[in-house]
């Protein structure tokens, strides 16, 4: 592939909604990654959370700090709108295999499907990036990193793994990013059945990084939250609960 042709990609990527963290991961109290609960309601956002917009060109999403059903939650409202909120940690998933989290969307974007490039949208997305050894990625993917830094002067994480509430695709089922092999998303929540509803959901991000990228997880440098309209051009509305890192024989709260 061209370079000119690399640097298309790079942009779509840019533009379609990839997550791409703070390149300085910190440590953080454990379990709790995002304790939303014990927050204050209002404009602030979380403690440590940052906004990171995905374009200069793309209407960012709304969040907020809300008090709903009688707890402290962030609410998400999109418009055609794409960005989210990260916290960069550093988490050893050997030690801290689950990812533990609530979210709630009243209602699908009916016409979105993350297994179609122009429809990649979601109300909900957990998005955990991590990093590694570029070097020891293949070529095109060394390059796809190269251009994607010189067109956003942000770091392409080593990997990403989201976790999405789909339309259609079944609960487990691994999606391919279509512009690069480094972005696999997991669908966490899928169809209409518990739209309205709190959702208590709980993953083991060490086998599901595995199972995505057949390779042994390297660390977590950050955890996002994004709620997707941009490709669609609809409005979506969510809620993210409490986040949480556990480690095996913990129970999730």
């Amino acid at each position: 592939m061209r370079a000119s042709g690399i640097v298309s990609i790079v942009a779509a990527v840019a533009l379609a909604g990839c997550a791409v963290a703070p390149e300085k991961p910190e440590r953080i109290a454990l379990p709790a990654v995002g304790k939303f609960s014990a927050e204050q309601p209002g404009e602030t956002l979380p403690s440590g959370w940052r906004v990171w917009k995905l374009s200069g060109l793309k209407r960012p999403t709304e969040y907020r700090l809300v008090d709903h059903e009688g707890r402290t939650v962030v609410s998400a409202r999109a418009q055609g709108s794409a960005s989210g909120l990260v916290l960069p940690i550093a988490i050893d998933l050997k030690e801290y295999p689950y990812l533990h989290w609530h979210w709630k969307v009243p209602a699908l974007i009916p016409s979105a499907d993350n297994t179609q490039r122009h429809l990649e949208d979601s109300p909900v997305r957990i998005v955990v990036t991590f990093d590694g050894d570029k070097s020891k990625l293949p070529l095109d993917e060394r390059l796809f990193a190269d251009n994607f830094r010189l067109f956003t002067k942000q770091e392409f994480p080593y990997a990403i793994l989201m976790y999405i509430w789909e339309n259609r695709a079944p609960v487990g089922r691994v999606i391919d990013n279509l512009h690069t092999g480094r972005i696999k998303m997991i669908v966490a929540d899928s169809g209409a059945e518990n739209l309205g509803k709190w959702r208590s959901e709980t993953r083991n991000v060490y086998e599901d990084y595995r199972r995505a990228f057949g390779e042994e997880p390297p660390p977590v440098r950050s955890i996002g939250i994004m709620t997707d309209s941009d490709n669609t051009g609809t409005d979506a509305e969510a809620y993210y609960g409490d986040i949480l890192f556990l480690r095996p024989g913990v129970p999730a709260r």
